[in-house]
């Protein structure tokens, strides 16, 4: 079983003190990332949910690899009643194949100094906030 590497451990402190009210779970992917889960965060007014986890790996490459695909609640549902639009797909994710909605929202010009993951984990939400 792989170790994580000291820039995932520096990417969960700053997530830990980003979402410091949230409970945050990790595990070892086996390839020298982590699994990542972020308990209670807020979806906005546009869902008849108040919140969900996010959850994402990191994988071994990173800060040069992106943080992508971000899952969120399997039952993420629209107050409009509306379908989801570009960007959501409902999915099988994790090492134990968990059901969530994939958000997918590449960075297509990481920056390894400044997209981190808890600031990618932030755009993501501004995102679904909007949607």
């Amino acid at each position: 079983m792989a170790t994580t590497t000291a820039a995932i451990a520096e990417a969960i402190d700053e997530l830990t003190q980003t979402f410091a009210d949230a409970n945050i779970t990790t595990e070892d992917d086996g390839a020298g990332g982590a699994w990542v889960t972020v308990s209670d965060v807020p979806l906005g007014p546009v869902y008849e949910q108040e919140s969900s986890w996010i959850a994402f790996q990191i994988t071994f490459p990173y800060p040069e690899a992106d943080v992508y695909p971000l899952f969120v609640r399997p039952d993420l549902r629209r107050k409009d009643g509306g379908v989801h639009g570009e960007g959501f797909q409902a999915v099988q994710w994790g090492p134990r194949a968990e059901a969530g909605t994939q958000l997918s929202r590449r960075s297509n010009r990481l920056d390894p100094a400044i997209d981190t993951a808890a600031t990618k984990v932030l755009k993501v939400l501004k995102w679904l906030s909007e949607q």
